[in-house]
């Protein structure tokens, strides 16, 4: 049974834009990095389909909400923890006097 293959991003970028180059040939790119023609065929159109997005603006808005819901989140939890070590402390102080 063979093992599937998983190529980084970075690879595939790689790949497709040496052949996009016309720096070598499909043939050669498939056989310098043991990959099938269909492969780097699938990587292109993928990368032609979703080539526009690259230059499409980042939503700030959706970042700076997740953000300020982390924020958020982040204080809820010190609050609980501040909470847990007065507790911890009440408890030790009462069984310090418990122990006298």
């Amino acid at each position: 049974m063979t093992k599937r293959r998983n190529f980084t991003p970075e690879f595939k970028a790689a790949v497709v834009l040496e052949a996009l180059r016309g720096e070598s040939s499909q043939v050669e790119l498939c056989q310098g990095h043991n990959i099938s023609e269909e492969q780097i065929s699938t990587w292109k159109c993928q990368l032609l389909e979703n080539a526009a997005s690259l230059f499409e603006p980042r939503d700030t808005k959706d970042a700076t909400k997740q953000i300020a819901q982390l924020e958020r989140h982040v204080g809820k939890l010190s609050v609980a923890l501040d909470i847990q070590k007065k507790v911890l402390a009440l408890l030790s102080e009462q069984d310090q006097k418990n122990d006298k």
